[in-house]
């Protein structure tokens, strides 16, 4: 699995956003979660509720599922959820190469997901033609041709 995909079977929608869980974040920094949450905590007006949020404990029941543990080792606290825009503030928070790295791959996903999302499959010219072409054709043979109808001693 590369680079792209990893991270993208990181991304979840959760309240209509697409984000990242800090557990997840936390790995892909290659910190633990408890440094990562420690550092928003203390920049925390970097964080508006659009950029970052906390988990429910129905919003992450629900989640369990997608994980391939149940318990995630034993989670004391609900994981904060980052959009993309939290993503990119996590960089300047956590000033390391790695972050920085690792955040321009995650934007970058975000952004591949988003023109994925909102561009139309590209469309087949040959098959469209093709299809024009036998419209015309079915049209044609459903009625005689004018010429012949304006003359009658062409017969």
């Amino acid at each position: 699995m590369n680079q792209l995909q990893t991270i993208q079977s990181k991304i979840y929608e959760i309240r209509g956003q697409r984000v990242m869980l800090d557990f997840d974040l936390a790995e892909l920094y290659g910190i633990e979660t408890k440094y990562l949450k420690r550092s928003v905590k203390n920049n925390i007006r970097r964080f508006p509720s659009d950029f970052m949020f906390e988990l429910t404990k129905e919003e992450f029941d629900s989640l369990r599922c997608n994980f391939s543990t149940s318990k995630r080792g034993g989670i004391r606290y609900m994981p904060f959820a980052f959009s993309e825009h939290g993503v990119a503030q996590l960089s300047a928070v956590l000033n390391s190469d790695i972050a920085i790295e690792v955040n321009i791959q995650i934007i970058r996903t975000f952004v591949a997901m988003r023109q994925w999302i909102t561009t139309p499959p590209p469309v087949d010219k040959n098959a469209e033609l093709r299809e024009e072409i036998e419209s015309i054709h079915r049209r044609r043979l459903r009625r005689p041709e004018r010429h012949q109808r304006r003359h009658p001693d062409a017969a």
